[in-house]
C-alpha cells in the first residue's frame, strides 16, 4: 500500500501537532480484510475539526465495521500546502498516512459557507479532481453532508452525493452498497443509481436545473422516474443510537477540547431565523442514566477535565436540573467541571446556575438575538427583558464576572430604534451586576443571514454598507457606555448570505476563487475579499442579486430537497411573524402542524414522568454528606522519554496531554484551591520544538500514598506512542521543584553532512569568549541575549556536538557555532540525553 513519509513537513511548519496523528483513541487498522476505505474530511483546521460533534461519531461507527477502515484528514494551514506543492506530496490521511485518492470515499461535511473552497483545496492536494465530470471510475466517491448539504446547490458539480439530514444509519448503507458496487463491478453511474432509492441521499447529476432570463430557476428536473424530491433522513430513536465514549484525545489545544455529551437532538422552540431548529427536528432527548454511563466511560477514556452538555437548547432538556447534581455530586471531587454551552433564557434557574458554578465557572452565554420586544416576537423568541435580567442578575450574584450576549442585526423590519434597544437591553444587563464582584458584559453581534428551510428564506439581507453603519451606530453607542463590542466582518457575511441561498452557477465562482488562492475565508486574518470580487467579475454573477428577497412563489434552489417540514408551514410563520403572532413550543402540548412527526416512530421522545422522579430520587442520595478520606500526602518523581513524532509536541500541549494521563490512570492526585483548580503536577522547563528527550523530569502531588511501580505502569498505559516513562521514586514532600533540581542538561546534536572546515576552532573560540550575544524575539520585540553563561560544556563527539547546558535552548548554541539557522538545526534532529541533579 502507498503510504507518505511526511515527518519532514513537520519541522517546517506552525503548530505541527496539527498532523502528527498517533493520538490516543485514534483507530488504525491492518490492511488485512478491508474492503472500503473512508476519508472524513474537514474543510478547516484540525483544531476547528477536533471539535465537532459529528465527526467521532461517524468515526466509530464506520469503524465499528470490521471491513471499513475511516480515518481522518483536515484542511492543512498556508505553510503545509505550500510545503506539499513544493514537494509534490499529496494531502494525506492522519491514521495511516494514505493519499486522498486512495480511498473510495471521501465524505466532507459541510458546517460553515466560508469553507468551500477548503473543499476544493483539499480535492487538489489529494490528487482527485474537483469537478465531478473530469474524474475517472477509478475516483473516490465524494460525498458531502452536514447543514450545508440542506443547499448544496452551489458546490452541486463538485460532488456525488449529498447525504441529507442524520448520517448514523445512513453511512453505514452506503459503505454496505459501495463494498457490493465493488464485488458486482457496477460503473459510477449504475452505483448512484441503486443509491439513489435509499432514502436521505441526494444525487445532483440526476436533476437538470434550468434558469430564466430575469436569473430565477425556471425548473428542476429529476433525470429518473419517481425520484422526484430527496426526503432529509431521520434517526428515530437517540436513545439506542451509538455514541463514542472513548474520545480521540488531541495533542494540541482544539476549540472544544472536552467531553461533548450530546444529550438531545432537536428543537421545538421555532425561531424563525433558526435553520437547526428546523432540519433536526423532531426532539429526541437521551435518557439520564444512559448519559451517566456514557459520561463515566468517556471520562474515564479522556482524562478531560469537563462535561459539555449539548443540544440547541441545553436548558430545555427536561429533567436537566437532577441530571445536573448528578454530575456534579460525582465528579466534584475530581474537579471536573459542567458546561452549558446553549442556555436559553426562560430555561434557567438560580439552582440550576448553582449547580454550574461548583467546580469552576464556564463561560456564561445568552443569546437575546434582537434588543427590542417588537423583533422578538418577531422572530418567535419567546423571551422578555425581565427575564433576562432576572438571569442574568443570579448569574453575577452567583460570582460570575463576565457575561456574553448575542444578538443580530439586520433582521427583518429592524429600524434604527431597535438597534437603540439593543443597547439600552445590554446597559441593563450590566447594571443588574452592580454591587457584585464583577459585572464586565460582552456584547457580540452577528449580521442576519436567511437560510434556505425556514420561514426567513424569502428575506432580503442587508448589503455590506448597510451592515457597516448599523455595526458604527452600535460601536459608538455601547463604547458610551462602556460595553465591550464584536462583530463578523460585513464583507463574510454578505459572501455567506451569497452561498446560503446560492445556486449551481456559483461552481464556477467557487473554482475561480479557488484558483485565485482563496483560503479559509471564515478566518479573519486570510478572508481577502478583493479576490472574491474579481472572481465574481471573472464569472460575470452579480453577488448582490443573491442577497434580494425572493417572490414567495419562487422556485428556490433547495427546492428538490425536502427538510421534513413542508413549504407551507415555512409561508404560514412567515405570515406569522409579520402580524405579530407567536408560535408556542409543541413540548407544551400544542402541535405546530410541521409534519415533522408521524407519532409512531418518528416522534418527539421526552424523559417521562417516571424517569424524572428516578433521577430526583437517585441525585438525592448522592447529595448526602461523603466521608472524607485520611491525606497520606506523597510525592512521586518520574523520569521520562519523548522520542520520535512526540517530539513535535509542543510544551504546553505536553502538559496538558501528561495531566489527563494522570486522570486517566485514576491517580490521588492534588488539586491547587482557588477559580480554576489545577492539578499539581511540575515539569522542567519547555524543551525547544523538535527536540527529543531522555531524561524530562515530572513531579507528581498525591493525596495517598501509591507504589512507584503501579505509578509508572498505570500512566505508561495511558501515554500516547512516543512518550514513556522509564524510572521514578518518591521523594521527600519539600523537596525543590523539578527546574530547580537540576544544575544542567545534556544534548547531542548531530552534524550536517557538509561541515565548516574550522569547526574545531569554532568550537575553542566559543568556549574562549567572555560574551556571545545573539538575537531573541520575545512578543515582536528583538532583544539581544548572552548565551555564553550557560554553556557549560561544548564538544565534537564523532559525527555529534555535545553540549552542556545550565538552561536555555541547544539550537541557539549550536547554531551559532555551525553558522546555521535555527530551524536548519531543529531539523537535524536534536536529543536530550541526560539531566545533571544539584547535590
Amino acid at each position: 500500500m502507498l503510504k507518505t513519509d511526511q515527518t519532514e513537513a513537520l519541522t517546517q511548519v506552525s503548530r505541527p501537532s496539527r498532523y502528527l496523528g498517533g493520538e490516543l483513541g485514534s483507530i488504525v487498522k491492518p490492511d488485512e480484510g478491508i474492503d472500503v476505505r473512508v476519508a472524513l474530511a474537514f474543510p478547516d483546521v484540525y483544531e476547528v475539526g477536533m471539535s465537532h460533534i459529528g465527526f467521532p461519531i461517524l468515526y466509530n461507527i464506520l469503524n465499528s465495521l470490521d471491513w471499513v477502515a475511516a480515518e481522518r484528514v483536515y484542511s492543512p494551514w498556508a505553510d503545509m500546502e505550500q510545503w506539499l506543492r513544493d514537494h509534490q506530496q499529496s494531502l494525506c490521511s492522519l491514521e495511516s498516512s494514505l493519499p486522498l485518492n486512495y480511498f473510495d470515499i471521501v465524505g466532507f461535511t459541510l458546517q460553515y459557507e466560508l469553507s468551500y473552497t477548503n473543499l476544493l483545496t483539499m480535492l487538489d492536494l489529494g490528487g482527485i479532481p474537483r469537478r465531478r465530470d473530469q474524474r475517472d471510475e477509478n475516483a473516490p466517491l465524494i460525498v458531502v453532508g452536514g447543514p450545508c448539504a440542506f443547499n448544496p446547490e452551489p458546490l452541486a458539480d463538485f460532488f456525488d452525493v449529498a447525504l441529507i439530514g442524520d448520517g448514523e444509519e445512513a453511512v453505514v448503507e452506503l459503505v454496505e452498497l459501495v463494498r457490493l458496487s465493488k464485488q458486482e463491478g457496477w460503473n459510477r453511474k449504475q452505483f448512484l443509481q441503486k443509491l439513489s432509492a435509499c432514502e436521505g441521499f441526494y444525487i445532483p447529476e440526476l436533476f437538470d436545473v434550468s434558469y430564466q432570463k430575469s436569473g430565477c430557476i425556471e425548473q428542476i428536473t429529476p433525470l429518473r422516474p419517481g425520484y422526484d424530491k430527496v426526503r432529509r433522513r431521520f434517526l428515530n430513536d437517540l436513545e439506542t443510537a451509538p455514541f463514542p465514549a472513548r474520545p480521540i484525545i488531541p495533542f494540541m489545544q482544539t476549540i472544544h477540547n472536552r467531553v461533548a455529551m450530546e444529550i438531545t437532538r432537536g428543537c421545538t422552540r421555532g425561531c424563525r431565523f433558526c435553520q437547526a431548529g428546523y432540519i433536526y427536528r423532531p426532539v429526541r432527548e437521551r435518557s439520564p442514566e444512559k448519559l451517566r454511563d456514557l459520561i463515566a466511560e468517556s471520562l474515564q477514556n479522556s482524562g478531560y477535565e469537563e462535561i459539555s452538555l449539548l443540544s440547541l437548547s441545553t436548558g430545555d432538556y427536561t429533567c436537566i436540573e437532577p441530571l445536573l447534581q448528578q454530575l456534579m455530586a460525582e465528579y466534584v471531587d475530581a474537579k471536573v467541571a459542567v458546561s452549558l454551552p446553549s442556555l436559553r433564557v426562560g430555561s434557567l434557574s438560580p439552582e440550576l446556575m448553582e449547580e454550574v458554578k461548583k467546580v469552576r465557572k464556564t463561560g456564561f452565554t445568552l443569546a437575546p438575538e434582537a434588543g427590542s420586544e417588537r423583533l422578538r416576537e418577531l422572530i418567535n423568541k419567546g423571551i422578555n427583558a425581565e427575564d433576562l435580567l432576572e438571569s442574568t442578575r443570579n448569574a453575577f450574584q452567583l460570582g460570575w464576572r463576565l457575561i456574553k450576549l448575542y444578538f443580530m442585526l439586520g433582521l427583518p423590519t429592524e429600524t434604527d430604534a431597535d438597534l437603540q434597544a439593543l443597547i439600552e437591553l445590554a446597559t441593563q444587563v450590566k447594571k443588574s451586576g452592580k454591587g457584585t464582584s464583577g459585572n464586565d458584559v460582552n456584547v457580540a453581534v452577528s449580521t442576519f443571514v436567511p437560510k434556505p428551510h425556514t420561514p426567513f428564506q424569502w428575506e432580503a439581507q442587508i448589503g455590506i454598507d448597510e451592515t457597516v453603519r448599523k455595526q458604527r451606530l452600535l460601536r459608538d453607542g455601547l463604547r458610551q457606555k462602556k460595553l465591550r463590542f464584536k462583530y463578523h466582518g460585513a464583507e463574510s457575511s454578505f459572501l455567506e448570505g451569497v452561498f446560503a441561498r446560492g445556486d449551481r452557477r456559483l461552481s464556477a465562482v467557487l473554482e475561480r476563487a479557488a484558483d485565485l488562492g482563496c483560503r479559509f475565508d471564515g478566518w479573519r486574518e486570510c478572508f481577502d475579499f478583493s479576490l472574491w470580487q474579481q472572481a465574481f467579475s471573472d464569472c460575470n454573477i452579480d453577488p448582490g442579486w443573491y442577497l434580494r428577497q425572493r417572490d414567495e412563489d419562487e422556485i428556490l434552489p433547495w427546492e428538490h430537497i425536502d427538510c421534513g417540514v413542508p413549504k407551507k408551514f415555512f409561508l404560514s410563520e412567515r405570515h406569522k411573524a409579520f402580524a405579530g403572532v407567536a408560535t408556542f413550543d409543541c413540548r407544551e402540548g400544542r402541535c405546530h402542524g410541521c409534519d415533522i412527526c408521524d407519532f409512531e416512530e418518528l416522534r418527539m421522545r421526552q424523559i417521562t414522568p417516571e424517569e424524572i422522579q428516578a433521577v430526583n430520587a437517585t441525585a438525592a442520595s448522592e447529595n448526602e454528606e461523603k466521608v472524607a478520606e485520611v491525606e497520606q500526602l506523597t510525592r512521586v518523581r518520574l523520569k521520562l522519554s519523548k522520542l520520535g513524532r512526540a517530539r513535535m509536541v509542543g510544551h504546553l500541549e505536553y502538559l496538558k496531554m501528561f495531566q489527563r494521563a494522570v486522570r486517566r490512570a485514576k491517580l490521588p492526585i492534588r488539586f491547587s484551591q482557588g477559580f480554576h483548580p489545577m492539578p499539581k503536577i511540575s515539569y522542567l522547563e519547555a524543551l525547544p520544538m523538535g527536540v527529543s528527550s531522555e531524561a524530562e523530569l515530572v513531579d507528581l502531588e498525591l493525596l495517598s500514598h501509591v507504589p512507584v511501580d503501579q505509578v509508572i505502569n498505570d500512566i505508561n498505559v495511558q501515554l500516547p506512542v512516543g512518550f514513556k516513562i522509564v524510572e521514578g521514586k518518591i521523594i521527600p514532600w519539600k523537596s525543590p521543584s523539578p527546574s530547580a533540581a537540576v544544575a544542567s542538561s545534556c544534548y547531542r546534536v548531530p552534524l550536517p553532512g557538509s561541515l565548516p572546515e574550522d569547526l574545531s576552532e569554532r568550537i575553542s573560540s566559543f568556549l574562549d569568549a567572555d560574551q556571545i550575544l545573539v538575537s531573541r524575539s520575545k512578543k515582536g520585540i528583538e532583544k539581544q541575549v548572552d548565551i555564553r553563561p550557560d554553556v557549560l560544556e561544548l564538544s565534537q563527539i564523532g559525527a555529534e556536538l555535545q553540549i552542556e547546558l545550565i538552561k536555555g535552548s541547544p539550537l541557539q548554541v549550536a547554531a551559532s557555532v555551525l553558522g546555521l539557522e535555527i530551524e536548519d538545526i531543529r531539523r537535524l534532529g536534536v536529543r536530550k540525553t541526560g539531566i545533571v541533579l544539584k547535590t
